[in-house]
Parts: C-alpha cells; structure tokens; sequence
C-alpha cells in the first residue's frame, strides 16, 4: 500500500504547531494591547481624578469670617478688667486706642 499524503500522527502534529504558535502570538498581541490600554487608561483616571479634585474644591465654600467682636462690647471689657485692678489707667487707654484705630 502506498501513501499518499502526510500521516494521521503527521497532520495531528503539524496541527498542534500551528495552534500552538497562533496561541503564542495572539497571548503577545493581546499582552501589549493590554500594556498600551492600561497606560492610557492611567493617564485617563489621573485626568478625571484631577478634574473631581478641582470640582470638589471649587463647591466647597469658603471658611466664614472670623467674628468681630463690637467694639462696644470690647471697651466694657476692658474697663472691667480695669475696675478689677487688673488694668491700669495707661494701659486701658492704649488698648482703647487699639480698638478704635486711633
């Protein structure tokens, strides 16, 4: 008997080859794909992260004033203090000066 072609375990192997080496050049290709994609993607995410970052800051309102005290208020302060003794007449009339921007 004679053959005519490639072998049963022949076709078989060079079957296995071919797969094997498609297998092999497609886990390559979709490997740098995967690196090309996630470097864009990294660059995208630092992007919106940055953009939320800027919006987020922009709604936050702004820290309200310090509260001043009346100046009224403030002068009665310091003339108890100075009733108490705890001030003397010179320096009630500095801080005095102070508060009233003299």
């Amino acid at each position: 008997m004679r053959r005519r072609g490639p072998g049963l375990v022949r076709g078989v192997a060079r079957t296995a080859v071919v797969a094997g080496t498609a297998t092999a050049v497609s886990g390559r290709v979709a490997r740098r794909q995967n690196a090309k994609y996630a470097d864009r993607d990294a660059a995208t995410a630092a992007e919106r992260q940055a953009a939320y970052d800027e919006q987020v800051a922009a709604q936050e309102p702004a820290p309200p004033p310090a509260p001043e005290a009346d100046v009224a208020t403030q002068i009665q302060q310091l003339a108890a203090l100075k009733d108490q003794g705890l001030l003397t007449e010179e320096e009630f009339s500095a801080k005095k000066k102070q508060i009233l921007g003299i």
